[in-house]
């Protein structure tokens, strides 16, 4: 990916791995990802999914500022989604390869 350009924008903590928190940009010509320190974040900001503000100098980040209110709407809306996925359709538990018509009489 190319440099973030310079300003503030919205962005998410996609995961934190090998030493490096990877934020997930959204700059107005597009998507974005920079790798930084963990520690250049807010302490409650260093998990996967935090909602944060950035501002960006010449491809690298002057700062940031967790956004709680945004955090827990998106974690909310992930897990709405998750729980309409995992609810089965009625009779999903049925397998209609079994040949069984739900009929119990025996003839």
């Amino acid at each position: 990916m190319s440099d973030v350009p310079d300003g503030e924008h919205a962005a998410v903590v996609d995961r934190i791995e090998d030493g490096l928190a990877a934020l997930e940009i959204d700059a107005d010509d597009g998507r974005y990802e920079l790798l930084v320190d963990p520690s250049a974040l807010p302490s409650e900001a260093r998990h996967a999914n935090a909602a944060v503000t950035v501002e960006v100098a010449d491809g690298s980040l002057v700062a940031a500022t967790y956004r709680p209110e945004e955090t827990d709407a998106r974690l909310s809306r992930a897990q709405s989604l998750f729980d309409r996925i995992a609810r089965r359709p009625p009779g999903a538990d049925e397998d209609p390869a079994d040949g069984d018509d739900g009929d119990d009489d025996e003839e």
